[in-house]
């Protein structure tokens, strides 16, 4: 439908500040970004997505093709950060 929503980017943006040693801003990191040009290797891409996976509470069950963009990592975790946005509260 549209492109994914900001609050994907920036969780995108920070599980990436966290786990790569990148060194492009993490405010110019755009949808377009290539993960590669980003140092996000299979061992950083790994991480993250076991950490937004713990973050988000549900598995990526989409991973079966390694993602290449920032957008790519934003289709994955954008039904799953919407829920955890909207879903009611949890004590």
């Amino acid at each position: 439908m549209s492109a994914p929503s900001l609050d994907s980017l920036q969780f995108i943006r920070s599980a990436i500040g966290k786990y790569c040693f990148c060194d492009v801003p993490l405010d110019q990191i755009t949808p377009e970004s290539q993960l590669a040009d980003l140092n996000v290797d299979s061992l950083s891409l790994a991480e993250m997505v076991f950490a937004m996976e713990d973050r988000l509470g549900q598995p990526l069950v989409d991973v079966t093709q390694r993602p290449q963009t920032v957008a790519d990592l934003m289709r994955l975790v954008e039904p799953y950060l919407q829920a955890l946005t909207s879903g009611p509260a949890t004590a």
